[in-house]
């Protein structure tokens, strides 16, 4: 069915100001009438007004203004400025996303504003510049694990590495796995599925990036009360404060004697409910709970000695090891 005239002029006009105004950035009931002129729609200003009048009494907000310029300009948008300069800043920094999908989605964030604000934004995208990975099948990755999680299905996909040949990083020919799925999560600029595998009773991580051929199986997801110690949800918040490095292990008690400077470190990264803190000396003795693991050792780590575990032994003697492999490797001679 074809629009009529009146109709195509409303929405021609709607379009024009999405696009093309702002506070700073207003238009003339003249330079409005050219824009429409340019889509073959002959208008008055009057009927302009009109149209202006409708759109404020169905809910859009326009408004006029005589500075910089007389105008009118879209008052409200479902976003603004600053927000969708976080959303591109944080589409730029993720590198599970391609380049090819980084650049199509910041232009789709662009056009949540009106053109002279999107202008504004390409100087200020002073993120980080990191490697972007290569896999192409992300978008539908995400939307077929939504699907299984929901549906509460499990998912197969072909699972793939990197490996050196010829002195070159390449792809590896990649593993079949079926697996129940649980949560997506998002840690250290990555993107992981937490699943089971029913070979284990546990549950392990796997970085979307790194999945290929993801599809739904007709076939139920094991429970995840089977295989973790949540119930009545799984608690993905939890699961990454007790995880480190998105590395599995055994959940333990843990006491750590930590200096004073950690403090904050140490809050935003364990779990507050799991969370106990004493004076100790000049640090703090910090109590909680965590999967005690590879991953726990790495990030320990870091801090080297101004970090002293206490339990659990496993993990004490873990990082012993750790400190006496250091010392091999460096060719440091420790004495009793």
């Amino acid at each position: 069915m074809k629009l009529s005239n009146s109709r195509m002029r409303f929405l021609y006009l709607l379009e024009a100001l999405e696009k093309e105004t702002d506070e700073e950035h207003p238009l003339s009931a003249q330079e409005l009438c050219v824009i429409l002129a340019e889509k073959g729609i002959q208008a008055e200003r009057k009927s302009l007004y009109r149209d202006i009048a409708a759109l404020n009494e169905i809910g859009y907000e326009i408004g006029s203004t005589r500075q910089p310029k007389s105008g009118f300009f879209l008052m409200k948008r479902d976003f603004e400025l600053p927000e969708v300069r976080l959303l591109i800043d944080a589409v730029q920094s993720a590198p599970f996303l391609t380049a090819k999908k980084t650049a199509q989605l910041t232009e789709k964030l662009c056009g949540l504003v009106s053109r002279p604000q999107s202008v504004q934004l390409e100087p200020q995208l002073s993120v980080e510049r990191r490697n972007k990975f290569d896999n192409e099948e992300i978008y539908y990755t995400i939307d077929a694990l939504h699907a299984a999680i929901a549906n509460q299905k499990k998912i197969s996909f072909r699972y793939f590495h990197k490996e050196l040949r010829n002195c070159r990083a390449v792809w590896n020919e990649g593993r079949e796995f079926v697996v129940s799925p649980y949560a997506l999560l998002w840690s250290n600029d990555k993107y992981y599925l937490a699943a089971n595998y029913e070979k284990y009773d546990t549950i392990s991580n796997y970085r979307l990036d790194r999945m290929k051929r993801v599809c739904m199986v007709d076939e139920p997801a094991r429970p995840f009360e089977e295989v973790s110690e949540y119930r009545e949800s799984f608690d993905a918040a939890n699961y990454l404060k007790c995880s480190f490095h998105m590395y599995r292990g055994k959940m333990e008690d843990i006491r750590l004697i930590c200096d004073g400077s950690l403090l904050e470190e140490m809050l935003d990264r364990f779990d507050s409910d799991e969370l106990q803190l004493s004076r100790e000396g000049e640090g703090f003795l910090l109590r909680s709970r965590a999967y005690v693991s590879d991953g726990l050792v790495e990030w320990l780590l870091q801090y080297g000695g101004r970090v002293q575990v206490l339990d659990p032994s496993s993990l004490k003697d873990r990082m012993q090891q750790e400190a006496v492999n250091l010392c091999r490797v460096y060719g440091i001679h420790m004495t009793e």
